[in-house]
């Protein structure tokens, strides 16, 4: 199976693209931050500045590793669904679930290993362009040189090995023991179904944020720091767990609008059944954007109230301080670059994917120009739900430090974060979705269908 799995990579390479760019940016990212360890430890670093470095790798390392599985686990999810028929044929032959999983797991890990090594020169760079930030704000003496290597390499290669592996993994599972019919109509239309781990898992992470939030604006009011952190985990959780429950807020959603969208005619006819039936791949093209919008969001508000609690209090910002405004602000850097190339590969493998649907679509009457509509409402209600899940879990984050720190559940901080993150999100959204929509509707009906 390890032999058909190299084999599946060198045929199907396109469609292993969005994986690989998911692994490779994760690789770097984690790296360049894993690299402070480096330095940390060969630079003799100490006091504030060995924890500076410290604090960098740890944080992102771990918080790495989760928005790489997410990211992996859905354009894996969609790589699985288009080679439904390929594995229904190798089932009907004889291949073992278990085969079929070593098969893709195979696959994923030479992806990783291949995306690692070439991450390893970015990631080394990233780390020295980290590094100089340091030194020019003072968080970490000039004397400390650049160090990359023993660490930052073998985390680089863990946390990508163990993302592809894991994502592999629950990509794989339900498709590997589905019945030969049931994988065909999976691939059809996709599984509608939310399962119940998914939804436990999507719980116990609103919990959670909902738990470090009431830490924050109880045990820790007034507490500065320490509420920083509770505070800045609680969107986190938020948004994963809104992520993960993303299908079921899609259908709901969707099955409300059904009627006002069928009086904008065909597209949005076709936008509401696209919803209803594929709220899997929709939801693949939620998470970044509930994870991007909610994240980015809750930790610059965040940082808003710390400052102008420090300024109101007429105190000038500590080195700690500083410290910890320059990882926020870095952390949401690396949010901004991993989610938005996890949406555009997301909404790219998944429109690609539909040109069969659109092509099934014309000939049934529907005009391109139809299609085309309906793929934008489709992206204007996926921002919407996205944006609207973003905020909600911005809220675990802001309404909590806003009590510990000025008092108030509502600071005053204006709509301008919340709209410069939205319109980000928006563009990616609807840029991608249309651009990809336009070229799959540029191959005749009768050829897309017959591919």
């Amino acid at each position: 199976m390890f032999a058909l799995a190299l084999r599946s990579l060198r045929k199907r390479a396109g469609g292993f693209a969005a994986s690989f760019a998911a692994l490779f940016l994760g690789a770097a990212i984690v790296m360049a931050f894993a690299s402070m360890l480096d330095t940390s430890i060969r630079g003799n670093a100490s006091g504030a500045a060995a924890e500076t470095l410290t604090i960098m790798a740890a944080v992102v390392g771990s918080w790495g590793l989760i928005l790489v599985v997410l990211a992996v686990s859905s354009t894996l999810a969609l790589s699985v669904r288009q080679r439904a028929e390929e594995m229904a044929l190798l089932k009907s032959i004889g291949a073992t679930p278990a085969q079929l999983g070593r098969m893709v797991v195979g696959e994923a890990a030479v992806l990783a290993v291949a995306a690692w090594a070439l991450g390893i020169v970015p990631g080394l760079l990233g780390g020295r362009a980290l590094l100089a930030m340091l030194h020019d704000t003072g968080q970490v003496p000039a004397g400390i040189g650049y160090a990359f290597g023993p660490i930052a390499p073998a985390m680089g290669l863990g946390v990508t090995l163990v993302s592809a592996v894991a994502a592999a993994m629950i990509a794989v599972r339900r498709t590997a023991r589905a019945r030969v019919a049931e994988s065909l109509a999976d691939a059809a239309v996709g599984d509608a179904r939310l399962g119940w781990k998914r939804i436990a898992g999507g719980i116990v992470c609103l919990l959670l944020g909902l738990d470090l939030a009431v830490i924050t604006s109880t045990v820790l009011r007034d507490e500065g720091d320490a509420a920083m952190a509770t505070a800045g985990q609680a969107d986190i959780f938020a948004a994963l767990g809104l992520a993960l429950l993303a299908p079921w807020l899609i259908r709901r959603i969707a099955g409300a609008l059904a009627r006002p969208l069928g009086l904008l005619g065909v597209a949005g006819d076709l936008a509401v059944s696209t919803l209803l039936r594929r709220t899997g791949q929709m939801a693949a093209v939620v998470m970044p954007i509930i994870l991007f919008s909610g994240i980015a969001a809750g930790t610059i508000y965040l940082q808003e109230i710390e400052s102008d609690a420090i300024r109101a209090a007429g105190l000038l910002s500590t080195v700690e301080q500083k410290n910890i405004a320059t990882l926020n602000f870095v952390v949401i850097g690396m949010i901004l670059v991993f989610t938005a190339v996890m949406l555009v590969n997301t909404l790219l493998a998944a429109t690609a994917y539909r040109r069969r649907e659109f092509g099934q679509a014309r000939l049934a009457g529907a005009t391109p120009g139809q299609v085309v509509g309906a793929v934008a409402l489709e992206g204007v209600l996926l921002t919407v739900i996205g944006l609207v899940c973003g905020a909600f879990a911005a809220a675990f984050t802001v309404v909590p430090f806003g009590i510990a720190r000025a008092g108030t559940a509502l600071p005053d901080l204006g709509p301008l974060t919340m709209a410069g993150v939205a319109a980000v999100a928006a563009a990616l959204t609807m840029a991608t979705a249309l651009g990809a929509a336009r070229r799959a509707v540029r191959v005749p009906a009768v050829e897309a269908v017959a591919v």
